[in-house]
């Protein structure tokens, strides 16, 4: 498929997918016209390399990772190792601060909201 419509499928600007080419994250085949070609499967890997962004890991992170990450469905591929679950355990707990910091940010929120309201 073309760069349009992998960007429509995925809902991802052609310019975020010219960048996950450049980073190794994403690969297409060149046609004799030098348009970009994508795999099917490219669709699954677009939205699978959104779900990292927006867990916060960065491009180099992603590119470490996605050769190990299997099936689409979260499973694991057999190139799994310990370094990897070792990456992942980190990444883990840095979500968790980020939530557990989040959560914090609302109850703050919360309780001057409830102080608003019992002020009106």
């Amino acid at each position: 498929m073309r760069i349009g419509e992998l960007a429509q499928r995925t809902g991802v600007s052609e310019r975020s997918l010219r960048y996950y080419e450049q980073q190794g994250l994403l690969q297409a085949e060149r046609t004799p016209g030098g348009h970009r070609d994508y795999a099917d499967g490219a669709v699954e890997r677009v939205i699978r390399i959104q779900e990292l962004f927006a867990a916060g890991l960065c491009s180099a992170k992603i590119a470490q990772l996605l050769p190990c990450l299997g099936d689409g469905k979260g499973g694991a591929a057999v190139t799994a190792t310990p370094w990897l679950a070792d990456q992942l355990t980190k990444e883990r707990e840095r979500i968790d601060r980020m939530i557990g910091d989040l959560v914090r940010s609302r109850d703050v929120l919360d309780d001057v909201i409830r102080e608003a309201q019992d002020r009106g």
